[in-house]
C-alpha cells in the first residue's frame, strides 16, 4: 500500500509500516528524526496524491482537553477553529483508510466521539496516556501486550511512590505528564509509542476495507 503518515517527525509509525513492505512516507513541518522517506513541509502540498491509507497526527495544542481553560481565548482569536479545520482536512479526505489521532478534547464535541480510545499500557509500555482514534475503513486496534499502567503517586512532601501507594491514592499521575517544562517536552509527549506503531502496521496491513 501507499501510505502517508501525516504530521509525524519521529518516523516511528512510518518505519513500522515500511518494515512490513509498504510504500510509506512521513510528513511534517520538522525534518525527520530518523532517516527515511519524509516530506519536509506542509502536508497539504501532498494530500492530493493517491494514498491507500492516511494516518494523521494533527497538532493538538488548541484542541486537547488539558488546555480547556484557554479554549475561550483560542476560540476568540481563531486559533482553535484553524486547528479544527486542519483536523477536518483528514476527516473529509476521500482516502479509503484513515486514522486520525488526538488526545481527548474538543473534537469529540465539534466532530464526533472517537471510534476508540487506546492506552500505551495495552501495547507493552508502562504509561498511562489516553489517546483517541477516529477511524475510517479500519478496525479498532486490539491490545497486543497488557502491562502495568506505570502510574505514580506524589505525596505531600513531593516524594514519588508506585505500586500499592497508587492503588490507595486519590490522585496518581503518569510520569510522562510530569515532565519538567522545556523545549523538548512536547516532542517527547507527541511521539507514538513503538508498541502502538507496531500494532497499527500489523493489524492494518490487511487489504479489506471496513465501513
Amino acid at each position: 500500500m501507499k501510505i502517508l503518515i501525516a504530521c509525524e517527525f519521529s518516523g516511528i509509525v512510518r518505519d513500522a509500516f515500511i518494515s512490513r513492505g509498504h510504500n510509506t512516507v512521513s510528513c511534517d513541518l520538522l525534518p525527520t528524526e530518523k532517516r527515511g522517506p519524509h516530506y519536509h513541509g506542509d502536508v497539504r502540498n501532498i494530500l492530493c496524491e493517491n494514498w491507500d491509507m492516511i494516518i494523521a497526527f494533527p497538532p493538538c495544542t488548541h484542541l486537547a482537553g488539558s488546555g480547556a481553560r484557554w479554549w475561550k481565548e483560542k476560540q476568540a482569536d481563531g486559533r482553535q477553529q484553524e486547528a479544527i479545520d486542519f483536523f477536518m482536512l483528514f476527516v473529509n479526505h476521500p482516502c479509503p483508510k484513515i486514522c486520525i489521532e488526538n488526545p481527548k478534547g474538543i473534537m469529540s464535541q465539534r466532530y464526533r466521539k472517537p471510534d476508540q480510545i487506546i492506552q500505551p499500557w495495552q501495547f507493552g509500555h508502562e504509561v498511562q496516556k489516553a489517546t483517541c482514534l477516529w477511524l475510517k475503513g479500519l478496525l479498532p486496534l486490539k491490545p497486543t501486550k497488557i502491562v502495568d499502567r506505570g502510574m505514580i503517586y506524589v505525596d505531600p512532601r513531593g516524594e514519588k511512590h508506585g505500586g500499592e501507594f497508587v492503588m490507595r491514592a486519590k490522585n496518581s499521575y503518569s510520569p510522562l505528564m510530569m515532565l519538567a517544562p522545556g523545549q523538548e517536552r512536547w516532542k517527547i509527549r507527541s511521539r507514538t509509542f513503538p508498541g502502538v506503531a507496531a500494532a497499527m502496521a500489523q493489524q492494518w496491513s490487511q487489504n479489506e476495507i471496513y465501513s
